[in-house]
């Protein structure tokens, strides 16, 4: 496959930062040809348009931009919109930081660099829907993840209530348990001493904002499942998959192009073999890297599999008695499960 170096005359590279973009203009060979600083707003990225109009007006060229998606978000905007082509920058490795040192100069240089001898270079994930989908997960994740420090702060104080609350609580779950403490009345505590009163003020106080939060992470889950349906709604259909594990998968993969196949989407997701072989010993391990939340929700998808799933049953039993681990079975199957959402999600483009 040709390199970007073999497509194009000159690369700019962009470092950006929250207060000034750092640009550099690379010849397709490497060369530095020209640098500029300009501010991180709409008058500093039209003036970095106009300068590399200036430099290189006739040229094939691309930008190559490091955090195009939070710090130059509002300059990939605006080149994309005046019709650029943008790039998302890879990350540079720690050896060359190690080596070559660091600053917003040599950043830009360095991403310039690393995508003109790169054969795929991805585009920027995408605006729109898939944009609206990262956010409700982020935010859904955020509220999960409230959601359990507040039942376990609850859970806490019931520990140590007063025996005749205590009474009233045994013997129910998280959620009962939340519905009765959000009704505690305060007259029924007149009795009581101020630890007392404190405890049970707290406890009501806990449980209503537990059953906002699951208010709020049922509505989630509707705006999600509504924007997956929107977007590509086989993936719904499809064994183990819900709205949240579709959402994740639809977030990572964006657009189409951004990714060159299928096994580039394994990779990104952590579920593509990676050899361990030594000797006679010819076996994969599970990959440790790549977009963990991806990978969790692949995870997700296979463990709902092999519960529910019986051809995922069959196989899992089939691969056992061939000698397989655990852990190699579930390799396969979110590098299989990886092959086929990306298929999904392609032809639904």
């Amino acid at each position: 496959m040709p390199i970007l170096a073999d497509l194009v005359d000159v690369v700019i590279g962009v470092d950006a930062h929250t207060d000034t973009h750092t640009a550099a203009m690379l010849s397709a060979a490497g060369a530095v040809l020209a640098e500029l600083t300009v501010a991180a707003d709409d008058d500093g990225a039209a003036v970095l348009a106009a300068w590399a109009d200036d430099q290189a007006g006739g040229l094939r060229r691309q930008w190559v931009v490091d955090g195009a998606r939070s710090h130059g978000v509002g300059l990939t905007r605006f080149l994309l919109a005046g019709g650029e082509t943008v790039f998302d920058a890879a990350r540079i490795p720690g050896s060359a930081r190690r080596r070559g040192g660091k600053s917003d100069r040599l950043d830009a240089i360095a991403v310039a660099r690393i995508a003109l001898s790169a054969e795929h270079v991805a585009t920027p994930r995408a605006d729109g829907d898939r944009e609206a989908l990262r956010i409700l997960h982020v935010a859904r994740r955020h509220y999960t993840d409230t959601r359990t420090a507040t039942v376990n702060l609850l859970k806490s104080l019931i520990l140590t209530a007063d025996d005749t609350l205590r009474r009233q609580l045994r013997g129910l779950n998280t959620d009962q348990q939340v519905r009765r403490l959000s009704h505690l009345e305060a007259e029924a505590e007149t009795d009581l001493d101020a630890v007392g009163r404190v405890r049970r003020a707290q406890l009501r106080a806990l449980a209503t904002d537990i059953a906002a939060l699951d208010q709020t992470l049922a509505h989630n889950l509707t705006q999600l499942r509504d924007l997956v349906e929107a977007m590509c709604p086989t993936l719904l259909e499809q064994p183990g998959v819900g709205p949240v594990t579709a959402a994740v998968a639809l977030t990572a993969w964006s657009h189409p192009g951004r990714l060159r196949n299928e096994a580039a989407f394994a990779a990104l997701g952590g579920a593509n073999p990676i050899p361990a072989s030594s000797g006679r010993t010819i076996r994969h391990r599970l990959n440790r890297g790549g977009d963990r939340t991806l990978n969790a929700a692949l995870h997700t998808i296979a463990l709902t599999r092999r519960r529910c799933h019986q051809p995922t049953r069959d196989y899992v039993a089939r691969r056992t008695a061939e000698g397989k681990t655990l852990k190699e079975i579930n390799r396969c199957l979110k590098r299989y499960i990886a092959r086929q959402l990306f298929r999904l999600m392609q032809a639904s483009a």
